[in-house]
């Protein structure tokens, strides 16, 4: 033991050291010239960075036993992974005999509820013991190194960590005696969610199918509606501890040179513990956090993210998460729907017309109305100025704290049924409404064109299809609220014209948050026939910006051209 542990772990230190050391000065070089090829700052400091990621990899790999290479003592791999998962009741660990005359030792773990249990004779791994009880001992290496059990995913593991590690994804860990590597066998896996009918971005049109919390699934679904050789998939393990599998899909020839690399060198970027969900790689991939707009796109619909890979555009999945995320993206994305497409011409433009429309009345509103009727009551006509001062007989707040008071009971009521189980969550929301309406207005609290107004925004709201996009209106709109209270009219424009430019100089991966309506000149102007008025299919001849100049037609024929 004493030899092969010495052996395994100057090789280890060795190949440790030139790998941590040399990936890191490689990544951090090829990072800092990417970063001074577009102009920004940074080269010496990603160089540093990613140069210290590596030689801290090299210390938690010097650090760890358990990276040393396997013996062919299967006592002493079996006392290193019993020391890996010591105190661990939920790791089941058996040793057996087999072969012909039950002279090979085996020793076989796995997680309690991933093993196929009562059915494991049909199982791989019941397979694969049933071929090894019919073998001689000295036939056991042939039969490991050809995989002569004919199992799929069966992978050889050259350390006790690889082996400790790759049992965390529901697979069965198998040692034999005399062989110096551990074997994963492919089983029934963790539990997880099937797939179900998505509660959220409701069409009229179209399949109503979700992702599901098994990124397995997710990926299956992408394949199942896009079937090309094209479509590649890479995976990459996210989490310090968790070890989360993340998932970067893209259609090979139509996404643009660099884009997948820039994904994988932000994921790169950050050590994080755990990956729970892909909103925290959302949020470290957003170049602006600050912004209340959403810079990348999410969904739940394998549809909307095949549509998005066919644009040229990446779709990241994460494990344990039934929501992908679409990058790059702009404002004109959040406001589409998937039923958009199959829809005809006149009801989808039509649709799209109203959302735009409910889009900026949900923020623009209650702030307009108090700018209105507390400065500028000359521009209504004399009957609605003097309803607006019947309504108001009795009030004893001014019209902003009616307005404020309104709008954050709705949104207490609106969170309020998130997190209600079930039909109850929907009922506390319309008839709490109801009822806090009405009486705050029998109580003389508000006035009734106040309750009008906040439940027409907050239907607005209810109109766009993106909820983080529907978000970031629901929050400017105190802004825009406080100002037009404060400065009237010009309070308003302020508003309007801050947020302006703020979306004016918002990007995602690069490109123009506004697009298409600005920066249309890329295209020709064909992209605009995609925004608020969606043009026929057979003129939508061209994919988006985001794909390749050389495969950006999507549409050919004598008859379209």
């Amino acid at each position: 033991m004493n030899g092969s542990l010495f052996s395994g772990l100057v090789s280890g230190l060795v190949s440790g050291l030139v790998s941590g050391l040399v990936s890191g000065l490689v990544n951090g070089l090829a990072s800092g010239l990417y970063s001074y090829k577009n102009k920004q700052s940074g080269i010496f400091a990603s160089l540093y960075g990613h140069t210290i990621s590596g030689i801290l990899n090299l210390i938690g790999f010097i650090g760890d036993i358990g990276e040393l290479k396997m013996t062919t003592n299967i006592d002493e791999n079996i006392k290193s992974f019993r020391q890996i998962y010591s105190d661990c009741s939920d790791i089941k660990m058996q040793e057996m005999y087999l072969g012909r005359d039950a002279s090979i030792k085996c020793f076989v773990a796995y997680i309690e509820v991933t093993c196929a249990g009562s059915g494991i004779n049909n199982s791989a791994f019941g397979r694969f013991t049933s071929y090894l009880e019919g073998i001689e001992q000295d036939q056991v290496k042939e039969v490991l190194d050809k995989n002569q059990a004919a199992l799929s995913e069966f992978a050889h593991l050259h350390s006790v960590k690889e082996a400790a590690q790759m049992m965390l994804t529901g697979d069965v860990i198998f040692f034999v005696d005399g062989y110096p590597d551990a074997f994963k066998l492919p089983d029934k896996g963790y539990p997880a969610m099937s797939i179900q009918e998505i509660d959220s971005e409701k069409v009229i049109r179209g399949s109503n199918e979700g992702f599901a919390d098994s990124i397995k699934i997710n990926t299956a679904l992408i394949r199942r509606r896009l079937r090309s050789t094209r479509l590649k998939c890479k995976e990459v393990k996210k989490g310090l501890r968790g070890h989360s599998n993340v998932d970067i899909l893209y259609v090979r020839d139509l996404v643009k040179e660099g884009l997948v690399e820039e994904v994988e060198r932000n994921l790169d970027s950050y050590v994080i513990d755990h990956v729970g969900d892909s909103g925290v790689i959302e949020q470290f991939a957003e170049a602006k956090w600050y912004s209340p707009f959403p810079q990348l796109q999410t969904t739940k619909r394998p549809d909307v993210a095949v549509n998005a890979l066919l644009e040229g555009r990446v779709v990241v999945l994460c494990d344990n998460s039934p929501i992908a995320i679409i990058l790059p993206t702009t404002m004109n994305n959040f406001l589409k729907t998937a039923d958009d497409y199959y829809n005809r011409t006149i009801a989808a433009s039509f649709a799209r017309l109203i959302r735009y429309v409910a889009a900026f009345m949900s923020f623009t509103l209650p702030g307009l109305y108090l700018a209105v009727t507390n400065f500028h009551t000359q521009i209504l006509p004399t009957p609605l100025i003097l309803a607006f001062y019947e309504a108001r007989l009795g009030c004893p707040f001014p019209q902003l704290i009616e307005v404020l008071m309104m709008e954050l009971s709705f949104e207490l009521l609106r969170e309020a049924g998130i997190r209600l189980p079930g039909a109850m969550g929907n009922t506390i929301g319309i008839v709490g409404g109801l009822i806090i309406g009405q009486a705050a207005v029998d109580a003389n609290l508000v006035s009734p064109i106040v309750v009008i107004l906040v439940a027409f925004t907050a239907l607005c709201s209810f109109a766009i299809p993106s909820e983080e996009f529907a978000f970031s209106f629901r929050i400017l709109k105190f802004a825009v609220i406080i100002m037009s209270a404060w400065l009237g009219y010009f309070g308003f424009l302020i508003s309007l014209m801050v947020i302006l430019l703020h979306l004016a100089k918002l990007k995602s991966c690069g490109y123009p948050y506004m697009m298409p309506f600005v920066g249309s000149e890329l295209t020709g102007g064909e992209d605009e026939k995609d925004s608020i008025i969606r043009f026929p299919l057979r003129r939508l001849w061209r994919r988006p910006v985001f794909a390749r100049e050389k495969e950006c037609r999507k549409l050919k024929g004598n008859k379209y051209d």
